[in-house]
C-alpha cells in the first residue's frame, strides 16, 4: 500500500470550452420522501464544474427537484429513456434518496454494466449490500462512498462486518479490503476520509462539523462525479480531488455562518472558493 500526500491539478478548463467540454452528469435517485437529494447532488455538479446535468428521479418528485435546482433537465422515473441517457451521460451519481424499492435495483443494474465512470452513495449502497454478494458483469468504474453505517453493512460482502468507525488502522484496513474484493475505488467517509483503490491510500485533512448534517454526502457525490465526468479523469484521483474540495467546502461554510449554523446551501455556495483555494496549491489561478 502506497500513501500519497500530493493530489493532482484540477483538470484543464479551455477557454474556447463549451458546455460539452466540461462533461455530462446524470444523477440518479430520489422517492417521495426525499426528494432535495438528487437536486443537492445535481447543484454540487454544476458548481464543481460540470457543463450539463441531468436529474432522473421519480415523477411524482420531478417538478420539486427541478426547482431546487433548475438549471438542470430533468427524466422522470419510470422512463422507457433511462438507458439512453445512462449512454448519454459521461458520469453518473446513483443513490441519493433513491430508496430501495423494487425499482430501484433495475436502475442500479443499468448503470453497474454501463461500463461508464459511476459514484454508488447511499441507497445504491444499501442495494448492493442486500444482495449478499458483490454484483456480477459490472464494468463500470466506480466510486463507492459509504459513512460508517454503510461501510458495515457492506462489510458482510467482504468477510469484515466487526468494523471500527474511529480506529484510523481499522477504517484502512476495511477500506483496503472493499476495494481488492470489489475491484473499485472506495471512499470510506468520516473525520479524515479514506480514499483507496487497495493499491494507493489517500487520507484527506480537510473538512469540519460544518458537514455533519443531512445533504452532506450528496454534495459528495455530485462534486466527484462532476470530476469523473472529465475526459480520462482516473477515478481514484478523482475521488481523492473531491473530498479535498468538499471538506474545504465545510470549512469555508463554517467559517461563513458557523459551524453549527451551515447548510447544504452554504457548502454548495462554498464549493467556487474550494475550487480556487484548491489550484492555489499548484499556483494556478482559478
Amino acid at each position: 500500500m502506497q500513501r500519497i500526500v500530493t493530489l493532482r491539478p484540477l483538470p484543464a478548463r479551455p477557454a474556447d470550452g463549451h458546455k460539452g467540454t466540461f462533461g455530462r452528469v446524470l444523477v440518479v435517485g430520489g422517492n417521495p420522501e426525499m426528494i432535495g437529494a438528487p437536486a443537492f447532488c445535481g447543484l454540487a455538479a454544476y458548481h464543481a464544474g460540470a457543463g450539463y446535468v441531468q436529474l432522473a428521479t421519480p415523477k411524482e418528485n420531478l417538478l420539486h427537484t427541478l426547482a431546487l435546482s433548475p438549471q438542470a433537465i430533468g427524466l422522470a422515473l419510470p422512463s422507457d429513456h433511462f438507458a439512453a441517457a445512462v449512454e448519454k451521460a459521461n458520469a453518473i451519481a446513483i443513490g441519493p434518496g433513491l430508496g430501495q424499492l423494487d425499482e430501484a435495483k433495475p436502475l442500479l443494474d443499468t448503470v453497474l454494466k454501463s461500463g461508464k465512470p459511476a459514484v454508488l452513495d447511499a441507497d445504491a449502497l444499501n442495494l448492493i449490500a442486500a444482495g449478499k454478494t458483490w454484483p456480477k458483469d459490472v464494468t463500470a468504474r466506480c466510486v463507492l462512498t459509504p459513512h460508517p453505517g454503510e461501510m458495515k453493512r457492506l462489510g458482510a460482502l467482504f468477510g469484515k462486518a466487526d468494523q471500527s468507525s474511529t480506529d484510523e488502522t481499522d477504517r484502512i484496513d476495511t477500506a483496503t479490503r472493499a476495494a481488492v474484493a470489489f475491484g473499485q475505488v472506495i471512499v470510506l467517509k468520516g473525520q479524515r476520509t479514506i480514499v483507496t483503490d487497495g493499491q494507493w491510500l489517500y487520507i484527506n485533512r480537510t473538512g469540519s462539523s460544518a458537514l455533519a448534517k443531512a445533504g452532506s454526502g450528496d454534495i459528495l457525490s455530485g462534486i466527484t462525479a462532476a470530476l469523473l465526468a472529465q475526459k480520462n479523469a482516473d477515478p481514484f484521483e478523482a475521488a481523492c480531488t473531491a473530498v479535498w474540495l468538499h471538506g474545504k467546502a465545510g470549512e469555508i461554510a463554517g467559517g461563513r455562518v458557523g459551524e453549527r449554523s451551515a447548510t447544504w446551501q452554504d457548502v454548495i455556495g462554498a464549493i467556487g472558493e474550494s475550487l480556487t483555494r484548491y489550484a492555489s496549491l499548484f499556483g494556478v489561478a482559478e
